[in-house]
């Protein structure tokens, strides 16, 4: 369920940031701590979005591109090369470069794994807020076996996906 996030980092070669990692490797305390300390010392950062309509309409891979794509062009600074995590690249001006397992390997990867799961995770404990019931605050609208029982039990919400399986069956059976 929610928007696909994707962040763009641009880090300070004078200022390194120790401790960057793949995002889903680092505690929760660990990636809001880096957050912090990735916006204060990176020479530039942004985030990208799509949203869930988007998705459903463009499948997630593509959506992902198109945060990526986003993300990129809302920094400050216009880097010469983009690094993306993954086997596949946005449509952006300038040369980039997918490489598999990119958040283990490149800090730049990595500090925009990180703001970008910070940032979702924010997202969706506020979402739970509106819509108690789901287990929102914990999952982060993943598909947990939780959140399936839920969706089950509650129904869709607006944030979640129609083109996902679940949620599809479920908004077909409603009709």
């Amino acid at each position: 369920m929610g928007p696909v996030l994707a962040a763009a980092v641009i880090l300070d070669p004078k200022n390194p940031i120790d401790g960057l990692c793949d995002s889903k490797q680092l505690s929760e305390i660990r990636r809001e701590a880096l957050c912090v300390q990735i916006k204060a010392s990176a020479l530039a950062w942004a985030l990208g979005r799509a949203e869930p309509e988007e998705i459903d309409e463009l499948n997630i891979l593509h959506a992902s591109l198109l945060a990526m794509q986003r993300a990129v062009e809302s920094l400050m600074v216009t880097p010469d090369v983009v690094l993306v995590d993954g086997k596949f690249s946005p449509s952006l001006q300038m040369e980039t470069f997918a490489i598999v397992k990119g958040d283990v390997t490149e800090p730049e990867i990595s500090a925009a794994s990180i703001l970008a799961k910070v940032t979702r995770d924010r997202e969706m404990v506020e979402y739970a807020k509106r819509y108690p019931g789901y287990g929102i605050e914990q999952h982060k609208g993943y598909p947990t076996r939780a959140h399936l029982e839920a969706l089950i039990r509650l129904g869709p919400t607006p944030g979640h996906r129609r083109s996902f399986g679940p949620v599809k069956a479920l908004v077909v059976e409603q009709e």
